[in-house]
């Protein structure tokens, strides 16, 4: 197969941008070293690059949103700091500061469960600084044994009560606190897809980038763990938080039981959700479209109200190096959007497997599927020429997104990791008429 000029000049800058990537992330794992667990402070830092593409596929018609059939490679790469310091008995400040730099696929729209989670709804082609997080966590022992934790990025080592309480204030990502999974949560080691590593229907508070201000309790008492929040809202949907106010907010429970099966550990989490805003109705809106012969827009037809849901989390070890995860989550679908993604409905589930079988303990490998719905309100709004948070078409026949996900992760180093990813999706955007896609990724992760 014969390049062209352009092909053959991306593909040599990707190359490049890889390679240097790699000798930064080398120099860095032998520049710095992390505080033993007794310090007062902390400093470390990761490097994640992205690389992604995908083939040209049938796509008879596009909108404003679609993913592009013969779009480009596109690549993302964030560097993070983390610093933490002990704050009295038992309390702790981190302070992470990040440089981004690139694209999603398509600019971030295109599919619901979009296949980059190292992309942000907002990129830039040159670097930028954000603050991420800033937050205070402060840990209250009840009683029980003393149980040991591992130093990691915003998490000082050390021991504590396994009963306790856990105070967090802030800004921070809900996600660092509710509906994680040891097996699929973090784009920057296991999954990439959104739906794999979130439930896909868990609207949760959030800016462009991810993160917004809010508090968190959790209360930690043998088998079971309590969690409560609450947290801003963005000022409208899809939007960045420029300031701190709760006049716009999210309120999430969740609840989470330990358990053996076999004699391998296991978690079932149920969370639960209400944002409370102004959002649009997709029936207002389709019906405002067509007494004025337009296209529908829920930004016309937004009103004071709520939208709710729910998520059921499974997260349980088989065998000492292989690990099953699932999540089923459904979300009120008769109203926008407001944070996430356009996802009613969800169901993801997959297997983690470390590479003792072949003699590579730190390497990984990782398969999952998702499909995701829209409810029938949504699906009228979308077929009318809508637009959401990340899918539209301009018109649509509907059939569940069905993406299947893979990926090798191969230990370079202690602190080094490269991954190839792979991803199946089949409808993309909910839209028969599109697709399907087969995306590509390379991950250069490291630590240090």
């Amino acid at each position: 197969m014969s390049l062209t000029f352009a092909q053959k000049t991306r593909y040599d800058r990707i190359a490049g941008q890889l390679c240097l990537s790699a000798y930064f992330a080398l120099l860095c794992s032998n520049a710095m070293a992390e505080p033993g667990g007794d310090s007062d402070w902390s400093l470390s830092g990761q490097l994640t690059n992205i690389t992604q593409g995908h083939n040209t596929f049938h796509a008879p018609y596009g909108g404003t949103n679609s993913l592009t059939p013969e779009g480009p490679t596109e690549e993302t790469t964030d560097i993070t700091l983390f610093g933490g310091w002990r704050v009295g008995k038992n309390g702790e400040l981190w302070v992470n500061t990040e440089i981004d730099q690139g694209f999603g696929l398509n600019n971030t729209v295109g599919m619901a469960a979009f296949p980059s989670g190292g992309a942000y709804k907002i990129g830039a082609n040159t670097p930028y600084l954000r603050l991420p997080r800033m937050f205070v966590r402060q840990t209250i022992s009840l009683d029980g044994e003393q149980e040991k934790i591992e130093a990691a990025a915003n998490q000082f080592g050390g021991s504590r009560s396994a009963n306790n309480l856990i105070l967090t204030i802030g800004k921070f990502a809900v996600v660092d606190v509710f509906d994680t999974n040891a097996y699929a949560h973090d784009p920057r080691a296991d999954f990439l897809n959104w739906a794999m590593i979130d439930a896909g229907a868990f609207d949760y508070a959030a800016d462009s980038w991810g993160y917004t201000y809010g508090a968190a309790l959790e209360w930690n008492q043998g088998n079971w763990t309590l969690r409560g929040g609450l947290f801003e809202l963005s000022p409208e949907p899809n939007a960045k938080i420029n300031r701190i106010g709760f006049d716009k907010y999210s309120i999430i429970g969740e609840a989470e039981m330990r358990h053996t099966w076999h004699g391998h550990p296991g978690k079932t989490k149920l969370t639960a959700f209400v944002n409370r805003a102004p959002m649009g109705s997709y029936d207002d809106a389709t019906t405002l479209a067509q007494s004025n012969h337009a296209v529908p827009d829920t930004a016309l037809v937004r009103r004071n109200g709520s939208r709710s849901g729910a998520v059921i989390n499974i997260e349980q070890e088989l065998a000492a190096d292989v690990g099953l995860f699932a999540r089923l989550s459904a979300s009120d679908g008769s109203k926008e959007t407001y944070e996430f993604t356009d996802v009613d409905r969800s169901l993801s589930a997959g297997l983690s497997i470390k590479g003792d079988r072949w003699s590579r303990h730190d390497d990984t490998i990782g398969i999952a599927a998702t499909i995701d719905q829209l409810s029938g309100a949504a699906r009228s709004y979308f077929s009318a020429g809508g637009l959401g948070v990340l899918i539209g078409d301009g018109k649509l026949d509907y059939g569940p997104e069905r993406v299947w996900e893979s990926y090798y992760a191969m230990k370079l180093q202690s602190r080094l990791t490269l991954t190839a990813d792979y991803q199946y999706a089949v409808n993309p955007s909910y839209n028969r008429d599109r697709g399907p896609v087969s995306l590509y990724g390379i991950r250069l992760h490291v630590e240090f």
